[in-house]
């Protein structure tokens, strides 16, 4: 009796998740733990990492068919795989977005290509490490910080690595305001972080609905591997421009940009397992998706620095590193370090501009490398 009641229990056991634990799992559950915090405590972007990071600890508990084909997070999942989230998003971001910043000042576009120095320095610091072209091309795209970007153009060339390389994007995104100060203070002096910039002319109404159908036809036209975001991007912005359709604006910017956010948090979160995450190669793709990120930012703030060399009404070189695609949160962290320096500077609307212009920036170096790549 007691040898049959053993071999029940340890039947039992061997069903638990308990009996198939182990030290990776309490470490990724420990990673998805300090992203709750990070949201809850320190409100880093609280909208990407509380979603990824309750992913990222229940899909660490062994024994739940969360992950599994068929079970909820792997729904999820399909829709990033199947590239339907992605262009989703873009939607939503464009019925939020005001272009008129990028519209008035039009020389600030500049920056949102220097900032894009990171993409080329992760790309080729990959190859060095032995990754395949194509696999490069998608880690390298890290750098431009764009979300749906990284998932686009990687389930395009390298599907292998989505679940890292979306991590690394949007977990670095997310963890902006802990990036970028230092460097952007190393690179600047206390009076460039304190030059005030003046007020922006008015944009007018033709311009704002006029900007989205001429961008459309441009990607489409000389970017096409590309056209699937940025085309709903334009739309977005269009719905939100006209001023006619203010239901569907809405509906794309509040209730379905809410819910493909959780979707997309989960989707990313459920992916960072034990067995996937904990490896070598890992850890490198982070660490370059780090180094393409800080690069980024320093050849923004650079090449602002370059363009005062031949304007009369100098710009504050904080607003170069917001010409990563990160909208709005590079913006943010721009004015963010302004505003600590001089509580009378206030630069979100300037650095609008080239976070703007960051992420056709990262649209067209995608674009450039899925097609030099013969990916469409």
């Amino acid at each position: 009796m007691i040898d049959q009641i053993g071999i029940f229990l340890s039947a039992l056991y061997a069903q638990t998740g308990i009996a198939h634990f182990w030290w990776g799992n309490l470490v990724m559950i420990l990673v998805g733990l300090t992203m709750i915090y990070l949201a809850i405590a320190r409100h880093y972007e609280p909208y990407l990492l509380i979603g990824i990071g309750f992913a990222c600890a229940v899909a660490n508990v062994p024994g739940s068919d969360l992950i599994l084909e068929g079970g909820l997070f792997w729904y999820a999942y399909q829709g990033v795989a199947l590239l339907i989230i992605p262009p989703l998003i873009f939607l939503g971001v464009g019925a939020m977005t005001d272009f008129g910043p990028m519209i008035a000042n039009p020389k600030l576009v500049i920056l949102g290509a220097g900032a894009h120095l990171g993409i080329f320095v992760a790309l080729i610091g990959a190859k060095l490490l032995g990754f395949s072209l194509n696999e490069a091309g998608a880690i390298g795209i890290i750098g431009g910080a764009d979300g749906p970007m990284a998932i686009f153009v990687t389930m395009k060339l390298a599907p292998d690595l989505l679940p890292q390389i979306s991590v690394a994007a949007y977990s670095y995104m997310a963890l902006m305001p802990l990036i970028q100060p230092p460097v952007m203070r190393l690179l600047t002096t206390k009076a460039e972080r304190n030059i005030q910039m003046a007020q922006m002319r008015e944009v007018s109404r033709a311009e704002r609905i006029a900007f989205p159908l001429l961008m459309a036809f441009i990607v489409n036209m000389f970017f096409p591997p590309v056209a699937p975001l940025i085309t709903m991007l334009m739309l977005g912005n269009l719905l939100r421009e006209t001023g006619v359709v203010d239901r569907l604006a809405h509906t794309a910017a509040g209730g379905l940009m809410n819910v493909i956010t959780i979707a997309l948090t989960l989707a990313i979160g459920s992916t960072m397992t034990a067995d996937r995450f904990l490896t070598v190669q890992t850890l490198e793709i982070v660490g370059l998706g780090l180094i393409a990120f800080v690069f980024g930012t320093a050849s923004g703030v650079v090449t602002a620095k370059a363009m005062n060399l031949f304007l009369k009404t100098k710009i504050n070189p904080l607003i170069g590193s917001a010409g990563i695609a990160s909208v709005p949160i590079a913006a943010r962290v721009s004015h963010m370090v302004a505003y600590q320096e001089n509580r009378n500077n206030f630069l979100i609307m300037h650095a609008m501009g080239p976070n703007l212009a960051g992420v056709f920036g990262t649209a067209i170096s995608g674009g450039i490398m899925l097609a030099l790549l013969g990916v469409r």
